[in-house]
């Protein structure tokens, strides 16, 4: 039975809610808003969404630095501040008839400068609020929060739009991250030790020596690495063959779409149970083992072109996975030192952020030179590999969670 989780984590999980909202909202209106009231293009959507990504690589490492020698709740509600603003200039140039393309990517970029912030910050401070057995049901509960955020941020950001205007999606975003800042500044942090001296590259390098030696982390991170190049390999190739090969409607291809969220939420309702039933090496390669199956669903369409198995893909391609993230990152908090938790998570978002242009370009090429099919064996191939990578580890003897680092 799930044990009850301390008031302190639930300021958490409350900003964690608001914020992840504020964000789908603010991601999902911005590229519609400058379709509609702007006449944007592939060209300066492309740029819209390269400026709110860019943060992910740029800042991961030296805001993982900071959230180890600092108070973690303070960055996080200098993050969530950062967001608010930036979401409130949004507002003000729509109402005042002040936007345009490249103050959309200014203020994006400086919003997911606060979101990378918060990604790095929360997981770090996790263990500080929360007992070691009860990490995994906590991660669980982050998680489903972003998960619910990311299957309703874009329908309701559309309707929004639709129904109320351009600045409606922002009036409701800016809200939602007042309230996140307002949650945080009631967290209060556990005093931590003072970090010792270190030059930031020393530090940087002392955190990525743990990470690559560390027998349950590298494989972690290489798993992660070619599960993101097999999955944008596959979204770049998916709409164009959805429409042109299996003969989908464009209201169609959204549907399937939205089956990766409803996966998202059912995978973090499961999780739980998922821990508590199964050894827990076998946990974390539930994730993996279940993006084979999905990426197999999917091949399966070029004999049988049904929108429900293109559907089911997605569906899969969204519950194995946060089975995956939830339990690689309650492992990641245990055998890490709470020192270091801070640019190790950085890291892990780095390398990430950095594998999805990797991927996204990988796909491109292969599909202009052989088009869309190959793009999905292709992908199939990532999956079977980064299944293959941590079968292979030393995580799978892992019964239970390890003793905590120190």
């Amino acid at each position: 039975m799930a044990s009850r989780l301390p008031r302190s984590f639930a300021f958490l999980a409350g900003a964690n809610f608001a914020a992840q909202s504020a964000e789908q909202l603010s991601l999902a209106a911005a590229p519609i808003v400058a379709v509609l009231l702007l006449g944007a293009g592939p060209g300066e959507i492309g740029f819209l969404a390269t400026a709110q990504t860019l943060p992910f690589l740029l800042m991961s490492i030296p805001l993982g630095l900071v959230a180890d020698r600092t108070s973690r709740a303070r960055l996080m509600r200098w993050a969530e501040a950062v967001r608010m603003l930036a979401l409130l200039a949004l507002l003000a140039a729509v109402l005042c008839n002040r936007l345009s393309v490249g103050l959309l990517a200014v203020l994006g970029f400086v919003g997911a400068v606060g979101t990378v912030a918060f990604s790095v910050a929360a997981p770090a401070i996790v263990p500080a609020l929360v007992p070691r057995e009860a990490f995994a049901q906590a991660n669980g509960r982050l998680e489903l929060v972003r998960s619910a955020a990311f299957a309703a941020g874009p329908a309701l950001a559309g309707a929004l739009v639709a129904w109320a205007g351009a600045s409606a999606a922002f009036i409701l975003a800016s809200m939602l991250s007042a309230a996140a800042l307002a949650l945080l500044l009631r967290l209060v942090e556990p005093p931590r030790k003072p970090a010792p001296a270190h030059r930031p590259l020393a530090a940087l390098r002392e955190g990525a020596a743990l990470v690559w030696r560390d027998a349950m982390l590298r494989p972690i991170l290489l798993t992660a690495v070619a599960w993101n190049i097999s999955w944008f390999v596959l979204q770049v190739a998916y709409v164009p063959y959805a429409m042109r090969m299996l003969g989908l409607s464009v209201g169609t291809v959204g549907v399937t779409l939205a089956s990766y969220g409803a996966g998202m939420v059912v995978g973090a309702l499961l999780a739980p149970r998922v821990v508590t039933a199964m050894p827990f090496g076998r946990a974390i390669q539930l994730g993996p083992a279940v993006s084979v199956l999905a990426a197999a669903a999917m091949l399966l369409t070029l004999a049988f072109p049904f929108a429900a198995l293109a559907a089911l893909a997605f569906f899969l391609f969204g519950a194995g996975p946060i089975i995956w993230t939830i339990t690689s990152t309650t492992l990641r908090q245990t055998v890490t030192p709470g020192a270091m938790l801070g640019r190790v998570s950085a890291m892990f978002l780095t390398v990430n952020a950095g594998s999805r242009p990797l991927g996204a370009a990988l796909g491109g090429l292969v599909g202009a030179w052989w088009g869309e099919p190959a793009c999905l064996f292709l992908a199939s191939a990532g999956f079977v590999l980064q299944a293959a990578v941590i079968f292979a580890s030393q995580v799978r003897t892992l019964r239970q969670l390890p003793a905590a680092a120190g």
